[in-house]
């Protein structure tokens, strides 16, 4: 497994990184079974991404399923709308509000895996 490996378990992948990870092994002189899979994988993963965000080549996220609520309060936490360093006992139902901010993603499939991208 090299560094720049981008699988399915990721909790965010960034398209700059699959286009360089598919570049990568494309340029190996030769593959094992293993690399051949992944580039597959990847090209797949790739052209469905290319159809749904405008920006593929210059940088879009996609968010893995199961981590879209973490993702949405990160989110939210990063641009401001919810300060850092709320109160203990204001509690926030982090799946609604992920469910809110998905309505302005799309769900793309890698490696039988849900992600989200804008």
């Amino acid at each position: 497994m090299t560094k720049s490996e981008i699988s399915n378990f990721d909790d965010v992948i960034d398209s700059r990184d699959v286009i360089a990870r598919i570049e990568e092994l494309e340029e190996m002189e030769t593959r094992d079974d293993d690399e051949s899979a992944e580039l597959a994988s990847l090209k797949k993963l790739a052209e469905e991404g290319e159809n749904y965000a405008a920006d593929w080549q210059y940088g879009e996220t996609l968010i893995r399923g199961s981590y879209f609520s973490d993702y949405a309060r990160e989110l939210l936490e990063d641009c401001g709308d919810i300060p850092r360093n709320l109160p203990h006992y204001i509690e926030i139902d982090w799946e609604a509000t992920a469910r809110n901010i998905r309505v302005d993603y799309t769900e793309i499939d890698f490696g039988g895996v849900s992600y989200w991208i804008r």
